[in-house]
Parts: C-alpha cells; structure tokens; sequence
C-alpha cells in the first residue's frame, strides 16, 4: 500500500484559462489540466465553437487527441474521413492522422479534449490570445444549462 499521500489538483469552471490560438480562429480553448499543473505530459481542455466555426487541419506525431461531445452537434474529419458528432459521443484521433472538428450546428459546440502526451499543445494554446468565457459556456461547464428547464 502506498504510505504518501498525494494531494488532487481540483478546479472549478472559474479556474478555466481560455485562449484564441490566433486571432482569427473561430473556436477557443479553454485550458482545465496541462503538464504545469498535472505534473504530468497531457493537456486536458474544453474547446468551444461558434456555430460554423472548427480548428484547422492538422496533426500530432506522437499524441492521441480524444474528443468527448459535451454539448451541441459537430462533425470530426479525419484523414478525409467525416464522422456526425452528437452530445455524448466521443472519438479518438489516432497520431499523425490530419484532423479536425467543426461546428455543424446551430449553436455553439463545446468538446472535451485529452491529448497525451501533451506534444507542446498547452503552449500552443497559452501562446494566443486570452479570452473570457461568458455566462452560457460557464453555465455549459458547470452543467447548469441541465438545470434550465425548456
């Protein structure tokens, strides 16, 4: 049984450092776990999605990206081909395969993205453009949005 006790790094929504990787781009990223505070070479991050916007192509040598749907609707492209995402549904880009998602929906798309190792993809992210989340992506990433009844 291991006898050190190990402290959990614990964040909430607020704590989440969003970023436009270049001005232009039409989706942020919103940095919730990186090597500098998992101690660790991955990066978790939510990414978000203006309606018609997606990351441009491209691809890792040796991460894997996974992408979990946490609300709206998207298509993931990869190596040519194009798969509907929907809430819920998650895919895994292999390394070295061009990829990237877009926004085929009406409203914004929010995604969960793990890559591993983390293939200098924070410092990417933090060398853009800081940006604020609003009240619908912190009511998204707190899941408050479940709570809003229709």
């Amino acid at each position: 049984m291991n006898q050190r006790c190990m402290i959990p790094v614990i964040k909430t929504a607020r704590d989440y450092q969003a970023y436009r990787i270049k001005p232009e781009d039409t989706n942020r990223v919103a940095i919730v776990f990186d090597p500098d505070s998992a101690d660790d070479s991955l990066t978790v991050c939510v990414e978000i999605f203006d309606p018609g916007g997606a990351t441009p192509p491209h691809r890792h040598n040796f991460a894997v990206e996974i992408f979990f749907i946490l609300k709206g609707e998207g298509m993931a492209i990869c190596d040519g081909k194009e798969v509907p995402l929907n809430t819920g549904d998650s895919v895994l880009m292999p390394k070295t395969g061009i990829h990237y998602l877009k926004n085929t929906g009406t409203q914004r798309l929010y995604v969960l993205s793990i890559m591993v190792p983390n293939e200098d993809f924070s410092e990417l992210v933090r060398s853009g453009t800081p940006t604020e989340l609003d009240s619908e992506d912190l009511q998204v990433l707190s899941r408050m949005d479940s709570l809003i009844s229709c």
